[in-house]
């Protein structure tokens, strides 16, 4: 399954915090200009067959292609000091 640096489980939990009713971030399959990519938002709840990760605080839900895409990887944040956004990053696990 995947897993979260210590920087990654408290942005997310930053993240989570800060909006209103939202429990953590959901890990979806999607397409930017036509290109495979994740869509990450912040939920409430988990859809129906989602995986439920729990870490240092932090909760992410990964849809069904996000957590076999993302089972061996681990997801690393960092703030932009810039702009303040928040930048998500993987690397395999090793």
């Amino acid at each position: 399954m995947l897993t979260l640096t210590d920087n990654a489980s408290t942005l997310i939990s930053d993240i989570a915090q800060q909006i209103p009713q939202a429990s953590g971030l959901r890990i979806a399959t999607g397409e930017v200009d036509g290109q495979p990519a994740f869509e990450v938002t912040p939920v409430a709840d988990p859809e129906p067959g989602d995986q439920v990760l729990e870490q240092g605080g932090a909760t992410v839900y990964l849809d069904q292609a996000a957590a076999l895409e993302l089972d061996d990887k681990v997801l690393d944040a960092t703030v932009d000091q810039g702009s303040g956004s928040v930048q998500f990053g993987l690397a395999p696990r090793g």
